[in-house]
C-alpha cells in the first residue's frame, strides 16, 4: 500500500508584525528593509493559502516542512508563525525543520525550539534534539537543523561535529528496520544556485555520512527553486530534491510557488518504489495550481 509524504517549504509567512526599534538593530534591520522594499510582494499569503488548500485536496498522509516560516525572528512572527502551523495540521501529522531566516540573528535565541517544539519532536521525546527520528508509516523521517545566525548578507548553514555524530549513530540504528530513510533538511547538500554566502558549509561531512550509511531520500529547501542532485551512495544512489517558496508569486526572476508529493510503496525487504509529483503555478498564473511533473525515481 503506497504512503503519500507532501513537501513544501520556504512559506516566508507575511504580513511582518510591526517591530520596535530596539528589535531591529544589526542583521534585522537590513532584512526588515529589505522586505519591505521588495521582499513582501514576491512571498505572499493568497498564494501559500492557494498552495495549502491544494496539498489538502490530495489527502496526503503526512507533511514534511523544510524551513524558514519567518523572515527576520521577530517574537512576534514566531506567533504567528505558530497559527499557521496548526492550519497545515497537528503535530503528529506534520513534522518540521527549522531554516537560516529562523535563527536570523543571535537575538532570536532559538525561539523556534519553544514556539514549534512538538512539530520537530522525535518519538517518544519530549525535548527538541537533533537529528530527531519520527516513524510514519514505511518511512523513518529524520530531521537535521542547518539553522544557524549568520553575518550580515549571509545565509549559510551547518551542521555540526555533535548533530553529524549523532546522525551516523541514528542510521546505523534504523539500518535494520527496512523502513524508507528520508532526510528533512533546509539547507541543499549541493546547491543548485552555487551561492558561496548561502551554503552549507559542512556539506562534505554530511554527504559523507549520508553515502556510507545510505539513505533512500533527502529533501530541502532554502535555493526557493526546482532541484534535484543524485548521489552514489554504498548502498544505491539517493536524490536530493528541493522546491520552490510555498508563497512565491509568479513573474519575475523568481521560480513561483510549488509543492511536491512522494509516493512510497514496498517492492520487497529492504526495496522501495518511489515516485514524485510536483504540483504549482506554471507560468500563467491565471491556471491556477496544475501538475508540474511526474516521475519515477526509484
Amino acid at each position: 500500500m503506497s504512503f503519500t509524504l507532501a513537501h513544501l517549504s520556504d512559506p516566508h509567512l507575511g504580513p511582518m508584525p510591526p517591530a520596535r526599534i530596539a528589535e531591529l538593530l544589526g542583521k534585522r534591520a537590513i532584512g526588515y528593509a529589505n522586505w519591505k522594499r521588495r521582499r513582501h510582494a514576491i512571498h505572499r499569503r493568497d498564494v501559500l493559502a492557494q498552495i495549502l488548500a491544494d496539498i489538502h485536496a490530495q489527502r496526503p498522509d503526512h507533511i514534511a516542512v523544510t524551513g524558514d516560516l519567518v523572515n527576520v525572528a521577530l517574537p512576534a512572527e514566531f506567533t504567528q508563525a505558530r497559527t499557521w502551523l496548526e492550519g497545515v495540521g497537528s503535530p503528529q501529522d506534520v513534522s518540521l525543520v527549522p531554516g537560516n531566516h529562523d535563527a536570523y540573528s543571535r537575538a532570536a535565541g532559538g525561539q523556534f525550539a519553544l514556539s514549534w517544539a512538538d512539530y520537530m519532536h522525535g518519538d517518544g521525546e519530549t525535548a527538541v534534539r537533533f537529528p530527531y527520528l519520527r516513524r510514519r508509516g514505511p518511512l523513518a523521517l529524520i530531521g537535521l537543523t542547518t539553522a544557524v545566525p549568520s553575518a550580515p548578507f549571509m545565509a549559510t548553514g551547518r551542521i555540526g561535529h555533535t548533530q553529524l555524530a549523532g546522525l551516523d549513530e541514528m542510521l546505523a540504528r534504523v539500518q535494520s528496520e527496512q523502513l524508507c530513510r528520508v532526510v528533512l533538511i533546509h539547507h541543499p547538500l549541493r546547491s543548485a544556485r552555487g551561492r558561496w554566502s548561502a551554503r552549507l558549509t559542512d556539506a562534505a561531512a554530511l554527504i559523507d555520512v549520508l553515502k556510507r550509511h545510505g539513505v533512500d531520500l533527502v529533501l530541502h529547501g532554502h535555493d526557493h527553486r526546482h532541484a534535484t542532485v543524485w548521489f552514489e551512495s554504498q548502498r544505491g544512489r539517493f536524490a536530493s530534491i528541493g522546491v520552490p517558496s510555498a508563497s512565491a508569486s509568479s513573474g519575475g526572476h523568481h521560480q513561483p510557488a510549488a509543492y511536491q508529493l512522494i509516493s512510497v510503496e514496498r517492492v520487497d525487504n529492504g526495496h522501495w518504489s518511489i515516485t514524485r509529483r510536483v504540483r504549482g503555478f506554471g507560468g500563467n498564473a491565471s491556471d491556477g495550481i496544475v501538475e508540474l511533473k511526474s516521475e519515477r525515481l526509484r
